[in-house]
């Protein structure tokens, strides 16, 4: 048995990298892969949740179909939106962004 460790030992290839070595060139990728990708966006899931906490009567909002709106109701997971007429209820969560009154006009 001892024999058999001996030959694999010697079969290995003189002078070849240490397998640590090899582990140790994904820590830059890891660092450079955090950095660049997963820490700006939880930067701006952050920013996002903090804007949709905020929300308050009067402001303007985009859901997540699509429609503008006036925020008319605010509870704790729902909003009342005015639809230009129409009064809808919806998800605090489907809110994706809170824009200004008024904008630029349409191009008529």
């Amino acid at each position: 048995m001892d024999s058999t460790l001996l030959l694999a030992l010697a079969a290995a290839a003189p002078g070849a990298a240490p397998a640590w070595t090899q582990l140790l060139m994904f820590v830059p990728l890891l660092l450079i892969f955090y950095f660049l990708i997963i820490r700006p966006q939880q930067r701006q899931m952050k920013a996002h949740k903090a804007k949709i906490e905020a929300v308050k009567r009067g402001d303007q909002v985009i859901t997540g179909g699509g429609l503008i709106g006036k925020v008319t109701k605010v509870d704790d997971a729902y909003l009342e939106i005015d639809l230009g007429g129409a009064k809808v209820r919806a998800v605090k969560a489907t809110i994706s962004d809170v824009i200004q009154p008024g904008g630029a006009p349409a191009n008529d």
